[in-house]
């Protein structure tokens, strides 16, 4: 049987995910996947280098096709942080719902923490956390700012990751739970995060402090 003469990533995504769905493990060899599916063996490694790297890639083309989705909203752009971030998690949950079984298979038995196959996913999600304008203290400072900036990611990186075994473990109907829990804790976030009080304590201390000065 001649092989098939092109294959795309899109192609190697959806024939890891059934084989492993079916079989409840990954491939022997990519020589075995590449006959069991038609195609030369040299084709896989011209996308990728391992089947780690696919397991990699499928959660970040999850967040990919999340990206996707809101970019089709005409609403989205006008959106502050809050609700930017609110139609991010609904729809990355949805996603995921769609390939529940396949995410169950991924994220077994593991600590989500160093799992390696969320590796892209954490990357591609930082990046999006910083650029939906999450209001943040001016610091003067730069290195001060990058702290500020990296716990910004890293508590919401973690979020994501509790979110994420929340819905794991959720066994409500359509996951309505999960939908709760979402908005009920992104929403405690961004009121625990909101610096207007912060800025007004700020700016007081500054106004004695000059005044302080000013007296004396």
């Amino acid at each position: 049987m001649a092989r098939k003469k092109s294959i795309t990533k899109e192609n190697l995504i959806s024939w890891y995910m059934e084989f492993v769905l079916e079989n409840n493990h990954e491939p022997k060899s990519v020589f075995s996947f590449a006959k069991e599916n038609n195609f030369e063996e040299a084709d896989f490694y011209k996308h990728y280098g391992s089947f780690e790297a696919i397991e990699q890639s499928i959660f970040s083309e999850f967040f990919n096709n999340t990206i996707k989705v809101l970019a089709k909203s005409e609403d989205y752009p006008n959106y502050d942080a809050r609700n930017k971030l609110l139609s991010f998690y609904f729809t990355f949950f949805e996603m995921l719902t769609a390939n529940r079984s396949y995410v169950m298979y991924a994220l077994k038995n593991t600590d989500l923490k160093s799992l390696k196959s969320l590796k892209h996913l954490r990357s591609d999600y930082n990046t999006f956390v910083s650029n939906i304008g999450i209001e943040k203290i001016d610091l003067k400072q730069e290195k001060l700012e990058k702290i500020q900036d990296k716990a910004t990611q890293e508590s919401s990186w973690m979020h994501l990751l509790i979110t994420l075994k929340f819905w794991l473990d959720d066994t409500s109907t359509s996951f309505e739970k999960t939908d709760i829990f979402i908005e009920k804790s992104i929403n405690a976030r961004f009121d625990l995060m909101d610096i207007k009080p912060l800025k007004s304590i700020i700016d007081f201390g500054k106004f004695i402090l000059k005044e302080k000065v000013n007296f004396n």
